[in-house]
């Protein structure tokens, strides 16, 4: 598997991937999937400030791209110029296959060198357990749960924060 800094190429699979989760999943509380334009628009975005948006290829030829994330700023506030979110999407047919972990990873040594401080999740679904121990196994800890942020699926749906220090993180305040 490689990881790469993902590019216009890679958005027909990108859409693709997403619009999966958003039609199957409760992990984007988004319900109509954006199209290939739209995708263009948030991939510019992030990359035009300088953030990561990054892609998982198979190395086996024929399998293209299997998942992506990306981290952005948490908020659009300036006191949150240190704090990152990561979103993170694979295709179905290899979760639980460490392509999550490699790409959440590849993020976080990102981030570090793009002097944030924390990174955190926002997972839709208390019961998204595998998004849950991918986090927590790269050293998340959950900070809190929001219960029954979303309607989703005609149910409602919580939003666990998980919170990870980056680089030197809370220690000191940075020049």
């Amino acid at each position: 598997m490689i990881i790469r800094d993902a590019g216009p190429q890679d958005l027909p699979a990108i859409t693709a991937i997403y619009a999966h989760h958003v039609l199957h999943g409760a992990g984007t509380f988004e319900e109509v999937p954006p199209d290939q334009a739209a995708m263009a628009e948030r991939l510019a975005k992030v990359q035009d400030s300088g953030w990561a948006w990054l892609v998982a290829e198979e190395e086996d030829e024929g399998q293209g791209i299997i998942g992506f994330a990306y981290y952005a700023q948490f908020r659009d506030r300036s006191a949150f110029r240190y704090t990152a979110e990561d979103s993170i999407y694979v295709r179905d047919n290899v979760r639980g296959q460490g392509v999550g972990k490699a790409l959440v990873a590849a993020l976080l040594a990102r981030a570090t060198e793009a002097g944030f401080r924390q990174m955190f999740a926002l997972i839709g679904d208390s019961d998204n357990v595998g998004s849950i121990g991918l986090h927590l196994s790269l050293g998340f800890r959950q900070a809190g749960v929001l219960r029954a942020a979303g309607l989703k699926f005609g149910r409602w749906v919580d939003l666990v924060f998980m919170q990870r220090g980056i680089g030197d993180a809370d220690r000191d305040v940075p020049g």
